[in-house]
């Protein structure tokens, strides 16, 4: 059996689907394969931040703001892996972000912001409300309304090699068969990061291997379909984790559940915009979707880790994600008195970087994440909450105390003042990686000599191209905005080979209102 479409698209997240529809747009007959059941990818996983200079928004606020700042804001960023960064890619990503955000919000997504997001020296973060799902909601409505081809379970194997050396097409999985499917123009590979390939992090990292990534299906399919085909890839060291990450709930609540409507978005929005924010945080609470984390500020502050049996096991300052993956069932619970607790119940001090809100408070996972709050008048009625031995808990937090009455960590402070409190479970997570194949700025896909490999593309994380997008907001916009640029450039025939890639946007459609 075998299928026969214009473009071809691996992968149905946020950059896969924007593939599709300026593809479909640009009349080319287009499938987007997607291997799991759902689409959205990493993008459903996301905080679902967008930062952009000189948005819509920002105007509107009446802040003055520009590509150039953006882009030499983002120095702040890069570290030890600087000099090996894309530059051009970062041009490209800043000059194009606020085309994408009001893109994204002509087919119906609401943004909450811009609110600051230091170093950035503007506010320039925009929150998706009223959470991420909205991305494969509203790109998905899109997809269809463009007649794209949206397979779900449909599991990419390989590239088809042409008698140029090009790319022909895929086989793919699809209804328990391998099936051959044709590209005419060409096919995107648009399939996520590898933050969970245990063979790709062994391969580039192998202290960090054995450490699940925040979504489970980000195994790196593009790259290592890709890279048989005989494509570069860059940077594959640059992996962000081991982070900690509270366990998602049992089941979500109900608000967590609503659909992400336009109406549900915009009330969200204007509230936001016009209200007290006191008034409306504890709605907005409820909508966290992403998978938050401490910060390391509750550590400093004195916060004990301890492991499912109550026991203390690492250095809380010297980055206990990978001490945490090797506890028993890769687990551990933080442990800190009220002195802590009273700090962190409001600002300057937050526990968590939170979506739409910016911060998360000890309050917050009081109210909101039950399951992952505990206190008690002492620590064994505090272990016995959790399901510790009292003992161990005891005894743990008194060695801890006895190390630091030397006053040698006085910062810190011992856990010693009642009532005592704990949150937990937090697993150690691989959060994204920045590895891609290389690409020029077409998003054509380039072999280890640099030449293109015809038909080829990468968008999103496959297509990183070496650009570096640490801090908040960059990976998504970077996923939207190479997702759609790979897919006009496959649907042309004859897409340019320089550098530069010029850009020919489909026109943005008028959008009503819907559910």
């Amino acid at each position: 059996m075998k299928l026969a479409f214009d473009v071809v698209v691996v992968g149905g997240g946020a950059s896969g689907l924007s593939a599709g529809i300026e593809a479909a747009a640009a009349g080319a007959r287009t499938v987007v394969l997607e291997k799991n059941a759902q689409p959205g990818g990493s993008s459903r996983l996301s905080v679902g931040s967008i930062n952009a200079a000189g948005s819509s928004l920002q105007k509107r606020a009446g802040i003055v703001d520009t590509p150039d700042e953006h882009f030499a804001d983002m120095d702040h960023y890069m570290g030890a892996f600087a000099s090996r960064e894309n530059l051009a890619l970062r041009r490209l990503l800043v000059d194009n972000a606020a085309g994408t955000l009001d893109w994204l919000m002509s087919l119906g997504l609401s943004f909450h912001g811009p609110t600051a997001d230091p170093p950035h020296r503007h506010p320039r973060m925009h929150n998706v409300l009223p959470n991420s799902r909205a991305y494969p909601y509203y790109l998905g409505r899109e997809a269809r309304r463009r007649g794209v081809d949206l397979r779900l379970g449909a599991r990419v194997l390989r590239l088809l090699r042409d008698e140029d050396g090009g790319v022909r097409g895929v086989q793919a999985m699809l209804d328990g068969r391998a099936v051959e499917i044709e590209a005419r123009r060409g096919v995107i590979l648009a399939a996520g990061d590898y933050s969970n390939s245990r063979e790709l992090k062994q391969r580039f990292r192998p202290e960090l291997a054995a450490i699940p990534g925040v979504n489970p299906t980000a195994t790196g399919d593009g790259h290592q379909m890709a890279e048989a085909f005989g494509a570069r890839l860059l940077n594959g060291e640059v992996i962000y984790g081991p982070g900690l990450r509270f366990a998602e709930p049992a089941r979500p609540n109900f608000v967590r559940r609503l659909p992400p409507s336009w109406l549900l978005g915009k009330l969200m929005q204007l509230a936001l915009d016009h209200l007290p924010v006191a008034l409306f945080r504890p709605f907005v609470m409820s909508f966290m979707t992403a998978s938050l984390g401490p910060e390391a500020a509750l550590l400093r502050a004195g916060a004990v880790l301890v492991n499912a049996d109550g026991k203390r096991f690492a250095d809380e300052l010297a980055q206990p994600g990978l001490a945490i993956s090797q506890q028993p069932g890769g687990r551990a619970w933080l442990v800190f008195d009220d002195r802590v607790a009273r700090m962190f119940s409001g600002p300057p001090h937050h526990v968590s970087t939170a979506p739409g809100v910016a911060f998360a408070y000890l309050p917050d996972y009081r109210r909101h994440r039950k399951d992952l709050y505990h206190c008690a008048g002492e620590l064994g009625a505090l272990a016995r909450s959790v399901g510790m031995a009292p003992d161990t808990l005891r005894a743990s937090i008194g060695q801890h105390n006895a190390a630091l009455a030397d006053g040698a960590a006085a910062n810190r402070g011992p856990v010693v003042q009642a009532p005592f409190h704990a949150l937990g479970p937090l697993e150690s997570r691989i959060v994204i990686t920045d590895g891609g194949l290389a690409v020029n700025a077409s998003h054509q896909v380039l072999d280890e000599e640099g030449a293109v490999i015809p038909r080829l593309y990468a968008a999103g994380a496959v297509g990183q191209g070496g650009a570096l997008l640490a801090g908040n907001g960059h990976h998504l916009c970077w996923a939207v905005t190479s997702g759609r640029r790979a897919g006009r450039f496959a649907a042309d025939e004859s897409p340019p080979q320089q550098q530069d890639g010029s850009f020919r946007p489909s026109g943005a459609r008028s959008t009503s209102p819907g559910t």
